[in-house]
């Protein structure tokens, strides 16, 4: 199986629960955490869907999720099995549209839990992140392996591909999320680099200053920027889309962010796999943490909820959980 950088295993989230300033807890009357009826489903990424509900994938558990804010759970198996589910994002057409790193596919899902899966033209192309494009189809990352060329690829909802090729080699592209300047923006976690693509296919890179960061989630912000997460390099980074980068340090060391969001309170929101907290920037760059009651969880991917809370998904923790801005 190919290695994906993004998951820690639980013995090594347990030893980095170490260094910096203690956080301050999540209340419950600021937050809460649902059990998914599956055990050890594994969730991971999680957005806003039709309905409004919140929708995520189960890589354990191999299923599409769904919750409602009010923490009511319905799962849908995937048909393909161990199909490795990795990013989704809710379609122009009103489905959900997933990947499956493991087999090759792009997956949609109607709210009602029916499947299509389309094959990705590439072999071994491990597509990753998908984000719904301004042109109105579905934009995805190809991880694929090392010493390979890697791809931006682009599915039309009826199931039509395009594929990009990247110009840095072993660059392996994670998130991918439209930008306020009507392209799409994307974290090689790879090559330390930020790209940007257009609806047409001219690509851009743009290096992170710090070196090897492993870029992996991005969101556009509500300062008009792009917001990103640095594994390695714990650090929150900011790009604008003229390509001019800044990065700030995170308070707690080796906190491994992974999921970033915007949140309704023009924040944006992220999560720290290893640290098990769940931080919060401002556009100055002022950083505040709160702690994930469950101990170890791993919370991994981040979405704004149509409550204007942050839902997020709790890896090792097996739940997902909800956070209120302010």
């Amino acid at each position: 199986m190919l290695a994906r950088v993004r998951f820690l295993a639980p013995i090594l989230v347990s030893l980095l629960l170490v260094g910096g300033a203690a956080p301050l807890a999540l209340a419950r009357s600021r937050g809460a955490e649902f059990l998914i009826p599956t055990a050890n489903s594994g969730p991971e990424g999680i957005t806003s869907g039709p309905g409004g509900s919140l929708w995520f994938i189960e890589v354990g558990g191999n299923n599409i999720g769904r919750v409602t804010t009010q923490g009511a759970f319905k799962e849908f198996p995937i048909p393909t099995p161990g199909s490795h589910p990795a990013g989704i994002a809710a379609g122009p057409d009103g489905n959900l549209w997933f990947t499956e790193f493991l087999t090759d596919k792009i997956g949609r899902v109607t709210p009602s839990g029916s499947f299509t899966e389309f094959p990705v033209p590439t072999p071994d192309s491990h597509p990753d992140g998908i984000t719904s494009g301004p042109d109105g189809n579905l934009w995805f990352t190809e991880y694929i392996g090392q010493f390979r060329s890697q791809y931006i690829g682009r599915v039309t909802p009826s199931g039509s591909f395009t594929e990009f090729p990247l110009p840095t080699p072993n660059s392996h592209p994670y998130g991918i999320t439209s930008g306020p300047d009507g392209n799409l923006w994307f974290a090689e976690s790879g090559s330390g680099k930020i790209g940007r693509i257009t609806t047409d296919g001219a690509l851009t890179e743009y290096p992170i200053p710090s070196g090897f960061p492993v870029a992996q989630g991005i969101a556009s912000g509500p300062d008009g920027n792009l917001w990103f997460t640095e594994s390695n390099g714990n650090r929150i980074g900011r790009i604008t889309t003229a390509g001019v980068i800044t990065e700030f340090d995170l308070p707690t060391a080796y906190s491994y962010p992974i999921g970033i969001a915007s949140g309704a309170d023009g924040n944006m929101w992220f999560t720290e796999q290893a640290s098990n907290r769940i931080g919060k920037i401002n556009m100055a760059g002022i950083i505040t943490e709160l702690a994930v009651p469950t101990a170890s969880s791993g919370p991994t991917g981040i979405a704004a909820g149509p409550d204007g809370n942050l839902w997020f998904t709790e890896r090792y923790g097996n739940k997902i959980g909800a956070i209120r801005p302010a």
